[in-house]
């Protein structure tokens, strides 16, 4: 007897309570199952519960009240995510920073956020301390070790391999995060904030299309509805003693929302990877096992390259979802041969979405594939399709710009008003949309069909990387008359930074130039978005307008590829 088709329920119930207290229920009604591992260091969830109370009092105790920011500048670490349901304890906002960002960077976030506190690992203490020096208000640096998390067999390898040069780290701290916590120990219990579901709880930060990224303002109820929807969308229950790989880090919506909010809410283990390289990955593949895995199509790439997994059965694997860029057709089409190959009953299933909705709120359904489709909204998620420019609704079938709501849809963007009327409007049915500003349409099944985005955007290993901001760093040095930043296929990153770069006249391009112009982007631009490639050129194409055809050197770059050399018109 054939299975019937699974079909996830169009609307779900969503408790109003904030994130904290999601986890809160869990950790009480699974105590001794683990709720994250470490380097095979298991936290159970009572444990969690009173990790995260004792960092909230220490919070408190600090002078962190509702409504404060503080930032969290880490990977994924014990440390970070016990320091995230803290600060929802208290009603304080998570400001989410990539550590590798560069030093200015870290500096606006820190001012945009007016964060009070910045929490970071000892590995970028130095530059953390540089930034907040530059900050416009005080900021006080909290700063953890690795070794203080991982099991104390493993602490000896951990300072030969890595943590040996920052064994005198912090050499000026503000706070260590060890001594930090001891303030809570005689503390009072912070009052419960009221849940508020247009409270910010989280800021998380996107690429942007200009200028400085955007602070991306979300709240417990975005959160929470993401990872409800989520289980409901994927079809199988996330419970007690089942394991997501996270590697996805936690600055990232993909990492937070589906790899850690969502799994610690239905009371299963995230096992906490710090990064990602293919050997570790593998490892931990074998070794533990997990049931769910979430990434970014870089990661399924190099998944097929890995000999550590020759003849491994996969049979535990549960679900593979893959999001942060899109999946072509034919990695899809090696990644579930490879998973047939290795004894697993499961496809790699994609999903859509973008930070301003916390992450995906679209995924292929369990057993209907369509070539080329993302897939169907989550539930009490409308899509829609619009003639780009306007607010007129347009056919099956029919291309123009996604737009959608639901309860994921972000509050704003922080202090930027004006971006945000121009990304969420109200339409006459009443609702607040959010314009993706990407290319796709649907067709009459409701199936949804991304081609391309129409804002101007690099998307490499799962990030979101900006041109403008690093042409506006590129063209700011004297010896440049001016630059174009594009994306370039890349088989490991899916795309890498090129920069094509016009020499202010008299200079002449070489090795010493380039140094001066990756030296001048290392101080600005973080490292994931450093340009992989410099091309200096006597002239670049323009418009009929006068702008740089960007276009044609992304075609140009696309001919090389595929070894068609043809000319190309504008």
């Amino acid at each position: 007897m054939e299975q019937e088709p699974y079909r996830q329920r169009e609307h779900l119930e969503y408790p109003e309570a904030t994130m904290f207290e999601l986890v809160e229920k869990v950790s009480k009604e699974y105590p001794d199952w683990p709720a994250y591992e470490f380097y095979n260091k298991k936290t159970t969830y009572s444990g969690f519960l009173r990790r995260i109370e004792r960092a909230a009092r220490a919070f408190w105790a600090y002078g962190i009240k509702e409504g404060d920011a503080v930032t969290i500048c880490m990977p994924n670490t014990p440390q970070a995510i016990d320091c995230f349901y803290a600060l929802d304890r208290i009603g304080a906002v998570a400001n989410m920073v990539h550590p590798l960002s560069a030093q200015t960077e870290i500096t606006d976030y820190l001012n945009i956020s007016e964060s009070k506190i910045i929490l970071t690992v000892d590995l970028f203490y130095e530059k953390v301390e540089k930034a907040c020096g530059d900050a416009d208000h005080p900021v006080t640096i909290l700063a953890c070790r690795m070794q203080e998390e991982i099991p104390f067999y493993l602490v000896p390898v951990y300072i030969m391999k890595k943590g040996r040069e920052y064994l005198k780290f912090p050499r000026s701290p503000h706070l260590l995060w060890t001594e930090f916590l001891k303030r809570g120990d005689s503390g009072e219990e912070p009052p419960r904030p009221a849940f508020d579901k247009n409270r910010t709880s989280v800021v998380l930060y996107s690429g942007g299309t200009s200028g400085m990224p955007k602070g991306i303002c979300l709240s417990d109820n975005n959160f929470n509805a993401c990872a409800i929807q989520g289980v409901e969308a994927i079809g199988v229950k996330i419970r007690a003693g089942l394991t997501m790989l996270s590697c996805m880090p936690l600055f990232h919506g993909f990492g937070l929302g589906i790899n850690i909010h969502t799994v610690l809410i239905h009371g299963a283990c995230c096992i906490l990877m710090p990064t990602f390289n293919s050997k570790s990955y593998a490892a931990m593949m074998k070794k533990k096992k997990p049931t769910f895995l979430a990434g970014v199509p870089t990661i399924y790439e190099a998944l097929l390259h890995m000999p550590q997994l020759d003849g491994l059965d996969m049979s535990f694997l549960r679900g593979m979802f893959c999001g942060g860029d899109s999946l072509s057709v034919e990695l899809k089409k090696k990644v579930d041969k490879f998973l047939k190959d290795h004894n697993a009953t499961i496809q790699i299933r994609e999903g859509y979405g973008l930070t301003e909705c916390v992450t995906a709120s679209c995924l292929t359904p369990r057993d209907d594939y369509r070539e080329n489709s993302i897939g169907l909204p989550f539930p009490d998620t409308v899509y829609g399709i619009v003639n780009p420019g306007t607010d007129d609704v347009l056919g099956p079938g029919e291309e123009g710009e996604i737009i959608l709501k639901g309860p994921t849809v972000m509050l704003g963007y922080l202090k930027m008003p004006e971006e945000t009327a121009k990304t969420l409007r109200r339409l006459p049915d009443g609702d607040i949309w959010l314009y993706t500003g990407d290319l796709g349409h649907m067709d009459e099944d409701g199936f949804v069909y991304f081609k391309q985005r129409i804002k101007r955007l690099i998307i490499t290993n799962g990030y979101n990387v900006n041109p403008a901001q690093i042409e506006n760093v590129i063209d700011s040095i004297p010896e440049v008359s001016y630059s174009c930043v594009i994306g370039v296929k890349d088989p490991r990153r899916i795309q890498k930074v090129k920069a094509f770069i016009v020499p202010a006249d008299g200079v002449e391009p070489g090795e010493e130039l380039k140094s001066r112009i990756m030296e001048q982007l290392t101080l600005h631009i973080a490292k994931y978005a450093l340009p992989r490639e410099i091309e200096f050129r006597k002239e670049l194409p323009k418009t009929l307008v006068g702008k740089v055809a960007f276009r044609v050197l992304e075609q140009e770059e696309e001919n090389k590829i595929s070894g068609n050399e043809e000319t190309v018109n504008e």
